[in-house]
């Protein structure tokens, strides 16, 4: 009697061990937090109700983007022209860091020194860049910051390219050709 209770003992001592599996994990109490599933970016998976992609939501602003209330026309510009003033105090103007930014954005039409005649000018890839300091172009910083955030004629907008900070730099930097333009 006591043998048989040895050997019970034994195999319960045995089948206890043998059913613990170290190398597999053992019950999880929520799988799609281990293992998600994935799914392709535009695949129909993802979306069941024929979405392509998933839209923001209505009235959201990206992080970073701060909203530009004067429109793309006409009078939006004479309106930023008349009333748009930079936010940067002396302090926090720029000009090297200004200066920097044109070189890259502006310089190649504009030229490096706000006359219009930059290397795509100069190799007539674009016509009718005009000077900083051309007699008719009464420009401002709210002019200036305008164009750069919508474009004007054949220039493109860099609102993409420029935060707003950067775009304020630029427009000081342009300030400080056309002075120097003018002496």
């Amino acid at each position: 009697m006591k043998s048989l209770f040895k050997i019970l003992a034994i195999a319960v001592v045995i089948v206890s061990v043998s059913c613990n599996k170290s190398t597999a994990p053992n019950y999880q109490f929520m799988p799609n937090m281990y293992e998600s599933v994935g799914y392709e970016t535009y695949g129909e998976a993802a979306f069941p109700n024929g979405v392509e992609a998933q839209l923001p939501a209505e009235g959201s602003i990206p992080r970073g983007y701060v909203p530009f209330d004067i429109e793309n026309t006409t009078d939006g510009y004479n309106l930023a022209k008349e009333t748009l003033k930079s936010p940067l105090d002396s302090t926090a103007v720029d000009l090297e860091r200004g200066k920097e930014l044109y070189d890259i954005y502006c310089g190649i039409c504009h030229g490096n020194k706000g006359k219009g005649q930059g290397t795509l000018v100069k190799r007539e890839k674009i016509l009718g860049i005009p000077s900083y300091d051309d007699a008719g172009r009464a420009i401002n910083e709210g002019s200036i910051y305008h164009t750069i955030y919508y474009g004007k004629n054949a220039m493109g907008s860099y609102a993409n390219q420029l935060n707003e900070e950067e775009r304020w730099q630029v427009v000081s930097y342009v300030l400080k050709l056309k002075a120097d333009l003018e002496k």
